[in-house]
């Protein structure tokens, strides 16, 4: 069965990959936070009400409400993703928005260069594929010690699909 979300490939796949914005809060995490800010907030509210700063309480309720949606716009943000997949034929890249919009790209893995932009560190910021003068950047989300890793898998796996099948 084929997921939807996955693009499909041409010929026989040697790589496959989905990257998603790191989130380091859980949703249990979020609700724990959430249930200490709010005890917090209320606590401190009913002190202040109990000293006659009774406006105060309803900026507490407000602090939490705002920390709340935050997270929440966080969370919705984290729905994006970027799908590669590498055959023998065809390097495919679906990139899904976080409102679930979908842009694909196809290239021929003969053709298609992957490049790193590093700092002055030697770390790679940014990763690329270009082909016949287009180009999309990959793995925006990862951090550098990722995409080193991912450039060194993708590099290898190109160089698997160009040596064609094996012997």
């Amino acid at each position: 069965m084929v997921d939807a979300n996955q693009p499909t490939v041409r010929g026989r796949e040697i790589f496959s990959a989905v990257i998603t914005p790191h989130r380091s809060l859980s949703q249990r995490g979020f609700l724990a936070l959430m249930l200490a800010v709010g005890t917090v907030g209320f606590g401190a509210g009913i002190v202040f009400m109990a000293m006659g700063a009774w406006p105060v309480f309803g900026f507490f309720g407000l602090d939490i409400a705002l920390i709340w949606f935050a997270f929440r716009a966080n969370y919705r943000a984290a729905r994006a993703c970027e799908l590669l997949r590498l055959s023998t034929e065809e390097l495919t890249v679906r990139r899904i928005s976080a409102r679930g919009v979908q842009s694909d790209w196809s290239f021929n893995p003969y053709w298609v260069r992957l490049g790193a932009d590093r700092d002055a560190d030697g770390e790679i910021t940014r990763l690329w594929l270009i082909s016949h003068g287009k180009g999309i950047e990959i793995g925006y989300w990862l951090s550098p010690g990722e995409k080193a890793d991912f450039h060194r898998a993708l590099a290898g796996a190109l160089a698997a699909a160009r040596a064609g099948p094996a012997a």
